[in-house]
């Protein structure tokens, strides 16, 4: 079947400004369509507005696309030979539309498309799991020893910090010190001038007696579980990583 008249299939429209052009009608398009829709057509329902292209490149002007109904009782209302051939088209092109295997091939056509879609959209979502696995496996570690710092606010001993990290007690003090962190005054640890007063250490003195039975204090200092987190950033900025994330890297 030769075209006649276009027809948007997906939308089962034609452009008003064509059938105004193959009815061959001798008023202005401005003139002539609005007057068509008084005929009892309402707008968003049987027809709607749109700016259509220009072949020079010129100023778009605006065309309705109208449905298939309104575009035959436009037809009809005219009662020119133009009218009643493009009415006929209409009708025909209808018939073949709606036959069964143009239902049905429509239908596997909408079925195909719901199918692509739907792995598409499979496809984006697998790949957001993906990459928010990753995420997850990057921040699991760190929040892993985070969680076990937060959750002890207690004052900690530096050979309990330096055994989560696989060293002795001394060990750990002199990588400290080499890090410029800390220094030894008598036989005690004390930071430097640039990391006191942020509260990473806490002194507790100790009573204790010796062996003739006379009573002595010393002092320990501890951290703090705000130090432990300072550490914590610190040495991983330096690619030392705590026992229990060794294991996730390894």
């Amino acid at each position: 079947m030769n075209d006649l008249i276009n027809i948007n299939m997906d939308t089962q429209t034609v452009s008003a400004r064509e059938l105004y052009q193959k009815l061959n009608i001798g008023t202005r398009f401005n003139d002539w369509f609005p007057r068509m829709t008084e005929y009892g057509f309402v707008e968003g329902t049987d027809f709607y507005s749109k700016m259509s292209k220009t072949v020079n490149g010129g100023r778009p002007s605006t065309d309705y696309e109208i449905s298939v109904d309104m575009a035959k009782q436009i037809c009809m209302i005219q009662r020119t030979p133009e009218g009643k051939a493009v009415r006929q088209y209409l009708i025909d092109l209808e018939k073949a539309w709606n036959t069964p295997e143009q239902v049905f091939a429509r239908a596997l056509r909408m079925a195909d498309q719901t199918i692509s879609s739907l792995k598409d959209r499979c496809k984006f979502l697998g790949g957001q799991v993906v990459e928010q696995q990753k995420v997850i496996e990057q921040l699991e570690p760190k929040a892993s020893y985070y969680d076990l710092i937060l959750q002890c606010k207690d004052l900690i001993a530096t050979t309990v910090i330096a055994k989560d990290y696989g060293m002795s007690a001394k060990k750990f003090n002199s990588m400290l010190h080499d890090m410029g962190i800390q220094y030894k005054q008598g036989d005690i640890w004390v930071l430097y001038s640039k990391y006191q007063g942020q509260g990473y250490l806490k002194a507790k003195t100790h009573n204790y007696a010796d062996g003739n039975g006379v009573q002595h204090s010393k002092e320990h200092a501890y951290w703090t579980q705000k130090g432990r987190l300072f550490l914590y950033d610190l040495l991983k900025q330096e690619g030392i990583l705590p026992l229990i994330e060794r294991e996730y890297v390894a």
